[in-house]
């Protein structure tokens, strides 16, 4: 019996609801291959995780049969659960670049919707949208799994995916052009005094549009060129220098890299909130900042 974490047979099972999901206009309706797709790309991503440890995508439940399992120090049963897709995606982003947890989540939500209520889920991107985005996604988690794209969708599907893989890119580049240009448009109007009134009540110069996120660092707007901050919440990694300031004491300097999520500026209001956004945007993809002894230190564990 194949193991329920085997990341090859999760492979597989992708690549059969893949095939459903490529299936002409004429054999299936648009919302029927989105819930195939959205399915696939769920697998995929536990597929990922588990080709570098089945834990990764084990449910830690308090006997912790599922992680004993995925261990293999106990015989695999029907009864193996694993987390959340909300906890897969979150990990795939972590850990393989620049796979995007909240596009993730979109299909997982249109999915849940489709399925659990009486919405329809999937309509609300139309499937020329909806497809290079869901691409963009795969595509990540195929290079995770080293594998080839012909390997997933076969030869003679390869070239449709590729399509939809130059056109999200060409989205990207035309939503970060358009959200530039727009923060120019509205800072030049708001200063010669011609803003709409009804952006005027909306475009407020000054105002904080960071997110709250745990390190921040300034980076200078590619909109309006003056001070804007990007921010994270991630750790790529972590360096620790010490320096001996008497015979026996040594002071540690930690220095964190920081993965840019979100950029805002306060004078423009420009906003860009992906990973993709602020690297078409020419801003640096991360940033590094002080830490201190408590960034590397083992956490105190208790005999409770």
């Amino acid at each position: 019996m194949t193991a329920p974490y085997d990341h090859e047979a999760l492979w597989i099972k992708a690549k059969l609801f893949l095939n459903r999901a490529m299936d002409d206009e004429d054999a299936r309706a648009f919302d029927e291959r989105a819930l195939w797709a959205s399915l696939a790309l769920e697998l995929l991503a536990k597929a990922a995780l588990a080709r570098v440890t089945p834990a990764l995508i084990a449910d830690p439940s308090e006997d912790g049969i599922n992680l004993l399992i995925a261990s293999g120090l106990v015989e695999g049963d029907p009864r193996f659960l694993s987390v959340r897709a909300k906890t897969i995606f979150s990990r795939c982003q972590r850990a393989f670049k620049p796979f995007n947890a909240k596009e993730a989540e979109i299909f997982t939500s249109a999915r849940n919707e489709y399925l659990h209520s009486s919405g329809i889920g999937f309509a609300t991107i139309p499937p020329r949208a909806w497809w290079p985005r869901y691409w963009s996604l795969v595509i990540v988690l195929i290079a995770a799994l080293e594998k080839e794209l012909e390997e997933l969708v076969g030869a003679d599907r390869q070239q449709e995916v590729e399509d939809h893989l130059a056109q999200n890119t060409k989205n990207i580049e035309h939503r970060t052009e358009t959200l530039i240009e727009r923060a120019k448009l509205r800072l030049a109007q708001f200063r010669g005094g011609t803003l709409p009134a009804k952006v005027a009540a909306e475009f407020r110069p000054g105002f904080d549009r960071t997110a709250g996120l745990r390190y921040r660092e300034p980076e200078t707007c590619p909109a309006c060129g003056e001070m804007g901050t990007l921010e994270g919440d991630e750790v790529s990694n972590t360096e620790i220098e010490y320096e001996q300031v008497d015979d026996y004491d040594f002071v540690p300097t930690v220095t964190l890299t920081i993965e840019s999520e979100f950029f805002s500026c306060p004078t423009c209001q420009l906003v860009l909130d992906s990973y993709e956004l602020i690297n078409q945007a020419g801003l640096s993809d991360s940033f590094y900042t002080e830490g201190d002894e408590h960034d590397v230190r083992e956490p105190d564990y208790g005999n409770d």
